[in-house]
């Protein structure tokens, strides 16, 4: 993803790099961004926005569940070797994820495990505003949860997540 741009800027990009430009909005799923480009201008991050949560939406099941299980596992080895996207390492980072302790580290792979076991895909939180005993107390009321519950519970945080990543990219 690129440092800012704004909107635009952003609506003035041939498609190929209006689709480079958001490739980390909606993580590992350029996808996304390919299929609004038609609809630009854009008069607004809210509209740019709607439209992309509206391609997902028409996109089905099947694309819906590759897009959650794009998402990285949190508190992974992969976040502790930089295997992560550089917006999913900022994020985690962000909520202190690069910063377990052991017990915590142990805490987390068992919540991961438990959560795919049960749901066959990752769990996803726009963490930002979450600390390690916040997002804990997420995963394990969550897990409680039924898989259609989740699947639309991880859109939903997906939509958060690419809202606060466009936030971060186009400028006012």
């Amino acid at each position: 993803m690129a440092d800012t741009i704004n909107l635009a800027a952003l609506n003035a990009l041939p498609e190929e790099y209006f689709v480079r430009v958001l490739d980390g909005v909606f993580e590992h799923s350029p996808w996304v961004a390919r299929g609004v480009a038609g609809q630009r201008p854009f008069t607004s991050v809210d509209m740019l926005h709607r439209a992309m949560i509206k391609c997902v939406q028409a996109a089905g099941h099947e694309a819906q569940l590759l897009l959650v299980r794009a998402h990285p596992e949190l508190a992974t080895k992969a976040a502790v070797s930089g295997g992560l996207t550089p917006e999913s390492s900022s994020e985690q980072s962000g909520a202190g994820l690069d910063q377990c302790s052991s017990d915590e580290f142990a805490t987390f792979m068992a919540l991961n495990q438990a959560y795919r076991e049960k749901f066959g895909f990752p769990f996803v939180l726009a963490v930002r505003g979450y600390d390690r005993a916040g997002i804990i107390e997420q995963f394990r009321r969550r897990l409680a949860s039924t898989p259609g519950v989740e699947m639309a519970e991880n859109l939903t945080q997906i939509y958060k997540i690419a809202r606060l990543r466009l936030d971060d990219l186009i400028l006012g």
